[in-house]
């Protein structure tokens, strides 16, 4: 458990809450742990979400399948994160997404119940935790509404440069890497793989970026 408790520290869910408050706080909300193996999926669209989830290690994607059987990938879900929340707080009844690991990964699963009706020994730091929950919320929002500034691009090289962009900003460096490879970079952008790659091979050659894998340079 200090183990686990050491990971979940660097959760945003429980910013600025002390180690012995933390482990009160996982007393109750009575998470239980489970280990997922690489493209093993967690949980299947149609479930009924009522849960929340915690990455301890390893990481996942949120995934939504269309009719035709295309795949986008809506987000990735890294250590410390949180996933399910905003489907089990807000009373949906079906998800309307599939969650996969990507690779080797163990979570902490919990009631969404435990989390907004908490026992009365955790009352005094609960506060703190629902603070979290919304920035938590509302960053995420952010970050969704950032993706569909990226996918409303017109072309394939608009959607490349607008992320790529955006990953350079993040790391406040020009040169970065992202998290994904080929096919998932296209799936989060809703573009055909071989576009992409020849998209990326132009603009290599025309010496706007370089690259190396999941390894870029924007110049």
């Amino acid at each position: 458990m200090r183990k686990s408790i050491a990971l979940l520290s660097r959760c945003s869910l429980f910013d600025g809450l002390r180690t012995e408050e933390l482990e009160k706080l996982v007393h109750c909300l009575s998470p239980r742990s489970r280990k997922v193996e690489k493209n093993a999926t967690v949980f299947m669209e149609d479930q009924e979400p009522n849960f929340v989830g915690i990455v301890l290690s390893g990481g996942l994607h949120i995934i939504r399948n269309d009719y035709g059987g295309n795949r986008l990938i809506v987000a990735r879900i890294g250590p410390g994160e949180l996933f399910g929340e905003a489907f089990s707080l807000g009373k949906v009844k079906k998800l309307p997404i599939s969650i996969m690991a990507v690779e080797m990964s163990e979570l902490f699963l919990f009631s969404s119940k435990r989390l907004v009706q908490p026992c009365a020994s955790v009352c005094g730091f609960h506060a703190a935790l629902i603070r979290n929950l919304i920035h938590d919320l509302a960053r995420k929002n952010t970050m969704l509404m950032q993706k569909i500034e990226h996918v409303t691009r017109r072309t394939t090289r608009e959607k490349l440069l607008s992320y790529l962009s955006a990953q350079a900003r993040q790391a406040k460096n020009r040169t970065f890497d992202i998290p994904f490879n080929r096919q998932e970079l296209a799936d989060y952008l809703a573009v055909d793989r071989s576009a992409l790659s020849a998209e990326l091979g132009r603009m290599r050659t025309e010496g706007i970026i370089a690259f190396r894998k999941n390894h870029f340079e924007l110049r």
